[in-house]
């Protein structure tokens, strides 16, 4: 990977375990996309708010962040990144295991993909519910379908984002 996009990359990371919305924003092309296990297939607004928000109700945050220089090009790249917090719904500590792929256009992040394992992630963040049922589609699709109206709701009362 050019030093160029190595440094896209950190200040990306860095700005996120400051919890620096704007700087993280600032990395996204305008037509940029993101999805996760949880928030699936958001648009450039989408995820410029989503970000916004996890910043901006983190409990007891921390992040780490390794990038890979040997699995990267001019227009991809990798990144293992662990985020350790407090879940703001059930005050559960979780710690995040993530392997963030990316593509660049520009200088800027074109998409970004993040993966975990949502059914560990449920664990942690639930409880025992998530544990015994964490790996079921219909708990998982509830744990999306709660992101995606808390991120809405962000959105319409954010009017930077509408």
């Amino acid at each position: 990977m050019t030093n160029q996009m190595e440094h896209l990359i950190a200040t990306f990371y860095t700005a996120f375990a400051k919890g620096d919305w704007q700087t993280m924003q600032s990395c996204y092309h305008n037509q940029a996309t993101f999805s996760d296990p949880v928030f699936q297939n958001l648009s450039a607004k989408e995820t410029k708010a989503m970000w916004h928000m996890l910043t901006s109700s983190a409990k007891e945050f921390s992040l780490m962040f390794f990038i890979n220089p040997d699995y990267a090009t001019d227009d991809k790249g990798t990144c293992h990144w662990e985020a350790t917090y407090k879940f703001s719904k059930t005050g559960r500590k979780v710690l995040n295991k993530i392997n963030a792929s990316f593509v660049f256009k520009d200088g800027k992040i074109l998409s970004h993909q993040d993966h975990f394992n949502l059914w560990k992630w449920a664990g942690m963040a639930l409880g025992t519910s998530g544990i015994l049922l964490g790996w079921s589609p219909l708990v998982q699709n509830k744990i999306r379908n709660t992101a995606k109206k808390s991120l809405e709701k962000f959105i319409q009362e954010h009017i930077e984002y509408q």
